[in-house]
């Protein structure tokens, strides 16, 4: 399987992620079912501060690491979700309630889930399912 670039991209948001202790990582390839970004990165929040706490640290470190910024920020850690939108790769986080009433994986369920390098011990059970 050839890497592309977005795809690093959507990686690299998810291990950042995973370096703050975000839960339920996934990422979805959604290059076969639309057009306006290639994957979607998804996680879970414990609360809105650790939503926060999470996307302060995935923008600083692409920010220092390799010189992007979110072309869009929405949401808000009170709100329950928050996108940071790279364009090419989108990373969602979510609290727990917000990520259930919203159900993206239910939504893009054609979408293609790439594997995770990283342990996820809680969703190791869940990918083998």
């Amino acid at each position: 399987m050839i890497t592309s670039t977005s795809d690093a991209l959507a990686r690299r948001l998810a291990e950042l992620a995973d370096s703050k202790q975000a839960d339920k990582i996934v990422i979805l390839d959604m290059r076969p079912l639309v057009s306006y970004t290639d994957f979607l990165a998804i996680c879970t929040a414990r609360n809105e501060r650790h939503a926060r706490a999470i996307v302060e640290e995935v923008r600083l470190r692409m920010k220092q690491e390799a010189a992007i910024l979110p072309a869009r920020v929405d949401g808000a850690g009170d709100a329950g979700w928050i996108v940071l939108d790279y364009l090419d790769s989108v990373l969602h986080v979510f609290t727990a309630e917000a990520r259930e009433r919203y159900q993206l994986e239910d939504l893009w369920r054609d979408a293609v889930h790439l594997a995770l390098d990283f342990d996820q011990p809680e969703s190791s059970s869940a990918a083998g399912a």
